[in-house]
């Protein structure tokens, strides 16, 4: 009876994870952004994340449902990651510059080749997933309008001209900004890229 009471209070007892939530999510980021969402089996995920497929089913849910939490947490890091970066420089046409210098960058320590997981999304799942396409939609819409913000910025002052379509350069540069990225994954000539950018920007003149 003893046993039997024992065995019961420990079944009824919640589980208490072994893990770190936030580590395995950014494993599983990691493991998404390398391979696409398709090529990522569940086996996959067991293997690299280092727990029991029940855990992860537990604890995020099906593969669906942890990739957009996986993505959700990219899109917040990369956000922040650019809000911080361009506030911090001290011109605003130099802020650009610098950040899409660092992208062209980025091709030598991406030895994988990963590129930006939201635009691999966008090509991968956007085209015949309408929740992917909102998100994609909303992510377009929130990087448009930090850029737009920062070109404010710049009108305020006096390195841009209040005359400029801030909407337009806002978009003008988020196309930039993934094409970059783009680029990146094929393009051998980082020189290129760098005299691509310094053309592109002056736009803003």
């Amino acid at each position: 009876m003893h046993d039997k009471l024992t065995c019961y209070i420990y079944k009824s007892m919640p589980r208490i994870k072994s893990f770190d939530e936030n580590v395995v999510l950014e494993k599983a980021m990691n493991l998404f952004w390398k391979k696409g969402f398709y090529a990522t089996s569940m086996q996959d995920l067991v293997t690299h994340l280092e727990i029991n497929r029940a855990s992860i089913y537990d604890t995020y849910g099906d593969k669906m449902q942890l990739f957009l939490r996986a993505f959700t947490h990219y899109r917040k890091t990369s956000l922040s990651s650019l809000r911080t970066f361009l506030y911090s420089q001290h011109s605003v046409k130099e802020g650009f510059k610098n950040l899409f210098l660092n992208i062209a960058d980025e091709a030598e320590s991406d030895k994988d080749h990963k590129g930006c997981l939201v635009v691999n999304t966008a090509t991968e799942l956007a085209a015949h997933d309408e929740v992917i396409k909102s998100i994609i939609q909303n992510n377009q819409k929130t990087f448009v309008n930090l850029f737009k913000d920062h070109l404010k910025t710049g009108v305020e002052n006096g390195e841009i001209s209040p005359e400029k379509d801030l909407e337009s350069l806002a978009l003008f540069l988020f196309t930039l900004n993934n094409g970059i990225k783009v680029l990146n994954r094929t393009y051998d000539s980082k020189n290129n890229l760098k005299k691509m950018v310094e053309n592109a920007l002056t736009i803003l003149d």
